[in-house]
């Protein structure tokens, strides 16, 4: 029986990868757009940052092509811009957290790989705290089990 629900669910994931899975997509554009906004200033290797992790999941990248996902992360920005709109990205982000921890990690890391660009500052910090509590997971945990590598210069 094990293998049939083996096979159902990678069945699953397929269709869904082609479909499009609406709801992790929104909660990774919510919550790389809270991280990107929470400085006062969006770079564009922020923004090129986010794009990038996005587009290597591979349940977006099926179901998404690059268009569609910059137009769902500037939306994403333009909600972050206002407390009310933090707030809708939090739920947002919400919205996965009784997925599996595999798509939580994911979501969270692409955002704290935007945060980590120039070194994470303060309130990027304070915004990786709440999106890694809206998740259910251990920021802490997981920044010091993937830490950025950069090389020497």
């Amino acid at each position: 029986m094990n293998i049939f629900q083996d096979i159902v669910s990678r069945f699953s994931q397929t269709v869904t990868a082609y479909a499009g899975d609406k709801v992790l997509m929104q909660a990774m554009v919510s919550a790389t757009a809270n991280v990107m906004v929470a400085d006062g200033e969006i770079a564009s290797a922020e923004f090129d940052t986010a794009l990038a992790g996005l587009q290597a999941n591979p349940i977006l990248e099926k179901g998404y092509d690059r268009l569609m996902l910059e137009s769902e992360l500037y939306d994403g920005i333009a909600r972050a811009r206002t407390r009310a709109g933090r707030a809708e990205n939090l739920r947002r982000i919400a919205a996965i957290e009784g997925r599996g921890q595999e798509e939580r990690e994911a979501t969270f890391l692409v955002a704290a790989d935007v945060a980590d660009l120039d070194g994470i500052a303060d309130v990027e910090a304070q915004a990786l705290e709440e999106i890694a509590t809206a998740l259910g997971l251990d920021r802490a945990a997981l920044l010091a089990a993937s830490p950025v590598r950069r090389p020497v210069p």
